[in-house]
């Protein structure tokens, strides 16, 4: 056995006799050849010898190996079709991108063994304009993907990002074998045949082999500069390997690439652009591209054999959803494209109508505003986290947010004002119910749940923020919309609103104050982050509602003021508590060390929770010393609440 750890190439023989064709660059591996360890009788032929009388120099030949350029290549390739021959190829050193596509080995010995070989399978032979493609063509700008060979990928990515400034989109007719014409706007295509490694190969290869009967076609349409990154980025992330083919990624394609598999395809950009066919200038458009099934055997490696075996053979195959319409072309060609793309309202039809849904007011909403409000109050005063979070899964008051900031980004009134009507009678009644709710409890106490939502903050504002991007985010893309839980529960919309009508059940407007201030920082917080969301999506080319998002952040900037006062507030009290740790009183003869210190603020008034240790009893009046050397510590009154531990 030649290759132990090949088990394809265990079970392959060598043909008994084969012709030798190779150009005077090639003459040093006549030699090899000859004198091959592969049992092969090997007669020799230079190029031009063949090409100037093919039918004598082939007649009777089984087999030929053919050590050429790639134009040489492709010239035996043609004979090939004519005379029934099969080909063994054998790359130079110099032809490692000839060797990389075809699958075969770079060493010597392994090569020639491999083109020496029985059994080549049979493959399918590309016409461009009736010239050969053996791997790819390109036409216009295809980013990266028509980079020159033996780039790194960093120097690939250097190119595409150099024509970002450049980079424009052309009308494209695409017609296919069964007369299916599809026009779009596209900076380019890649024509491709079934080849090993590359990036192209990894978009194709799930529905490509070289005996198909069809070639694919690559349309890269990046409508903003956004989509052009997310797809520089979809194309450089790592594929996950798989048993059975070297590289496998998954079959979606990228959102500014559509695909095409067809026998035959006409391809007639807007305007007259070079066709590049295997990295050479060959012709100009329009070109015709036919597929010639299984018009040559070629001696290619285990990966383009096995992929040969699994061929769906003349199965057409149109993705093109990610491509601009006729609406969308006209507002791109041949402009530069700009930085967030546009989607138009029928390319998003579902995400429109369900965001229009949301907006409604329904008895469903009513109810689940009451029984979320009960949950949660219920929750606040039985001091429970887990009930709480039950009323934030259960609270529908996302949905008209959402609605809401997709009125203002596209000034749709209707979709505006009725998720403001929306969100205002959810807010009425919430407010009511917990008022109400409150009213059923003859102990009114002060929750820790209740106090935690009394003192907001910009840390608040910041999870608001976050949490509008996530919404949006995941209400723009069905398959992860059952995330909206999460943001729901992250955000907490009617846990707050809950302590305010708690306040107002109370009389307390001071409670209902603060806590519906931090209401207010959640509902414009996540208004204005999903609107931004949205249009950073593409769902609009600017924000049409102006004066509402003007309205927005004048809303916000009010709101950040007393939350900024709140965090400068906390940030004074973490340092006033560190300083007062361990700190020693002396109060009427007593040395009192304070353990443990928990500064808030009730109604406004400062409050310091205590933990004292002393070593002897303490009297109301040791107590009132204390709280007034605090105050004078503090310059401000302040409540004291006290535990004492007695040292023995």
């Amino acid at each position: 056995m030649l290759f132990a750890d090949n088990s394809w190439w265990n079970m392959t023989h060598y043909v008994e006799t084969a012709l030798l064709v190779y150009e005077p660059a090639a003459e040093k591996l006549v030699q090899h050849v000859v004198e091959n360890t592969c049992g092969t009788v090997v007669s020799t032929l230079s190029l031009e010898q063949v090409l100037a009388d093919p039918a004598s120099c082939l007649a009777g030949v089984g087999h030929v190996v053919v050590a050429a350029c790639q134009r040489g290549v492709k010239q035996v390739l043609r004979l090939a079709m004519e005379y029934g021959f099969s080909v063994g190829i054998l790359p130079s050193r110099h032809q490692g991108k000839l060797a990389r596509y075809l699958d075969l080995p770079s060493k010597r010995h392994e090569a020639i063994a491999y083109a020496l070989g029985t059994d080549a399978p049979p493959m399918d032979i590309v016409l461009c304009n009736e010239q050969i493609m053996l791997f790819r063509g390109s036409i216009g700008w295809i980013p990266l993907l028509d980079a020159p060979a033996g780039l790194t990928k960093w120097r690939m990515l250097v190119r595409a990002v150099r024509k970002f400034a450049r980079l424009k989109l052309f009308a494209f007719t695409i017609t296919t074998a069964t007369d299916k014409t599809i026009r779009t706007a596209a900076s380019g295509c890649m024509l491709v045949q079934r080849h090993n490694g590359g990036l192209v190969s990894d978009l194709t290869q799930h529905d490509s082999s070289i005996r198909d009967g069809a070639v694919s076609l690559v349309v890269t349409s990046p409508i903003s500069m956004v989509e052009y990154i997310v797809f520089l980025v979809r194309i450089f992330l790592p594929a996950p390997r798989d048993k059975k083919l070297p590289r496998a990624r998954d079959k979606k394609m990228p959102r500014a690439v559509g695909y095409i598999k067809s026998s035959e395809l006409r391809i007639e950009p807007e305007r007259a652009m070079d066709v590049f066919i295997d990295g050479e200038l060959a012709t100009r458009t329009p070109v015709v591209c036919k597929t010639l099934p299984a018009a040559v055997r070629v001696n290619v490696g285990p990966f383009l054999r096995q992929s040969s075996s699994q061929a769906d053979a003349n199965k057409e195959n149109v993705k093109i959803a990610n491509l601009p319409d006729d609406r969308e072309m006209k507002k791109s060609l041949a402009r530069r494209i700009p930085f967030f793309s546009y989607a138009s309202e029928d390319r998003f039809k579902d995400l429109f109508m369900s965001l229009r849904e949301g907006a409604r007011v329904s008895s469903s909403y009513i109810t689940l505003m009451i029984l979320s409000t009960m949950l949660a109050t219920v929750g606040l005063y039985l001091d429970n986290a887990a009930v709480i979070i039950g009323a934030m899964i259960l609270a529908p008051l996302m949905a008209p947010l959402v609605s809401a900031s997709m009125g203002l980004l596209r000034a749709d009134r209707q979709l505006f004002w009725h998720s403001g009507t929306a969100i205002l009678l959810g807010v009425c009644i919430a407010l009511a119910t917990a008022a109400l709710t409150t009213q059923a409890f003859p102990h009114k106490p002060v929750t820790n749940e209740m106090l935690g939502r009394l003192n907001p903050t910009l840390l608040d504002l910041v999870v608001a923020i976050v949490s509008g991007v996530a919404a949006a985010y995941a209400r723009a893309y069905r398959e992860i919309a059952q995330n909206l839980a999460g943001v729901a529960i992250a955000v907490a919309l009617v846990p707050p609103l809950a302590v305010a009508g708690v306040g107002i059940g109370r009389g307390d407007l001071y409670f209902f104050l603060q806590a519906f201030l931090l209401f207010s920082t959640n509902m414009v917080g996540i208004i204005l982050a999903a609107t931004f969301t949205f249009r950073i999506l593409g769902f609009s080319p600017v924000v049409k509602g102006k004066r509402g998002v003007w309205l927005m952040l004048l809303l916000l900037g009010l709101i950040t003021v007393p939350l900024y006062l709140a965090y400068n507030q906390i940030i004074d009290s973490m340092e006033f508590e560190r300083n007062l740790e361990t700190d020693r009183y002396y109060v009427n003869g007593k040395y009192l060390v304070v353990s443990k210190v928990r500064v808030s603020y009730d109604q406004g008034q400062l409050q310091l929770i205590m933990e004292l240790l002393a070593r002897g009893p303490l009297t109301r009046d040791d107590l009132r010393q204390l709280k007034r050397k605090l105050e004078s510590q503090l310059g401000d009154d302040v409540i004291v609440q006290t535990n004492i531990i007695y040292l023995l």
